[in-house]
């Protein structure tokens, strides 16, 4: 994860003094040591966000942008705007999903630093220098640094050269990087790590926040496959899914697929009601019939038991795959690799 402030350097001239320091070794930081690389790959700049765009995990396309998905035109201001183009793609499952990128384009690489981009060959030719699709990238996302964070950095004889105030992951990354072998760092502890959950960590030498990073690391899913699908639930719960689903009436099916068939168009014309008390109603014509829903667990976890006898292709332990609201409000739920039920609903 990544901060986007702008580098401040604060005080970066060198002194006439010689100052000598007698600093505890577990506050000395040394290029290419251990934690030197942990400390860069916690700051390094996240290129996965973007994946559903640029298929790479080295870098990120910055704002704003403009993409045709589908034959349809997007403006990309935000991350919030990937869903957009996964909303699009998902709208059919049988066709052959298009995106194209309208240059020229900005890209951030690694180490903050941007390239502009006039072109698809261009960007191929950075995307050919990532990790694959199912490799892991070699950032760590999981946790983060609370600016600012001021150091000061000495040569061999102790002399003073800079001391230098961090208030960006771009700040940090390019100090611990331009480390040389007579260069070293005292940094101004105690310092703040965040983890994924928000809980702040108070940091007091080099030898706690080696642990911490390693420790952390892995909390998270870094999400650096190119399969958007995986995650859309992750900030799904069934308070949510039970306010959506009953607070709008009337909905109607627009996927269904059972066995590898599918049954698209059997509920055409049956709209369906679901209530708090875990009933439900289903109308066609002049006829309505009854039955139960029930949901449990959490984000991608999430099972939803639909038993209506009369309807038996209705009827599974669905896992909950996206709530979508983008133009119609979408209840998407899947089985295994084929089986899926999409309600559909004009409320949003």
């Amino acid at each position: 994860m990544v901060s986007t402030a702008v580098i401040i350097l604060l005080t970066a001239c060198r002194t006439e003094e010689r100052e000598l320091i007698e600093a505890p070794e577990d506050e000395v930081l040394v290029s290419n040591s251990e934690i030197a690389g942990l400390i860069l790959k916690t700051v390094s700049n996240d290129g996965s966000e973007d994946n559903i765009i640029d298929k790479s995990n080295c870098f990120n396309i910055n704002f704003p942008l403009a993409v045709t998905a589908n034959s349809q035109e997007i403006s990309i201001n935000s991350k919030e705007d990937y869903k957009v183009i996964e909303y699009i793609f998902d709208e059919d499952d049988d066709d052959i999903d298009a995106l194209d990128i309208t240059y020229p384009i900005t890209i951030s690489l690694k180490d903050h630093s941007k390239v502009t981009i006039n072109n698809a060959t261009e960007l191929s030719s950075y995307s050919k220098n990532c990790k694959g699709e199912n490799e892991q990238d070699e950032d760590i996302e999981c946790l983060d640094f609370k600016y600012p964070i001021t150091a000061s950095i000495f040569n061999t004889n102790n002399e003073l050269l800079d001391v230098m105030t961090a208030n960006s992951d771009s700040m940090l990354f390019e100090l611990v990087e331009n480390l040389n072998s007579n260069d070293y760092v005292t940094i101004n502890f105690p310092i703040t790590v965040i983890l994924l959950d928000g809980t702040e960590l108070s940091v007091n030498n080099l030898i706690e926040l080696k642990t911490v990073i390693n420790t952390h690391s892995n909390d998270c899913d870094e999400d650096d496959d190119y399969d958007y699908n995986d995650d859309d639930c992750d900030d799904c719960d069934t308070v949510q899914l039970t306010n959506v689903l009953t607070t709008c009436t009337d909905w109607t099916v627009d996927k269904l697929k059972r066995d590898s068939n599918s049954l698209d168009n059997i509920y055409n014309g049956y709209t369906f009601n679901f209530f708090t008390d875990g009933t439900l109603s289903v109308s066609w014509g002049n006829t309505t019939v009854f039955g139960t829903w029930i949901a449990n667990g959490i984000a991608n976890s999430i099972t939803v038991t639909i038993n209506v006898p009369s309807l038996p292709y209705c009827n599974n332990d669905w896992i909950l795959h996206e709530i979508s609201e983008y133009t119609q409000t979408k209840i998407d739920l899947r089985v295994g690799g084929d089986d899926r039920l999409r309600y559909d609903n004009g409320c949003n």
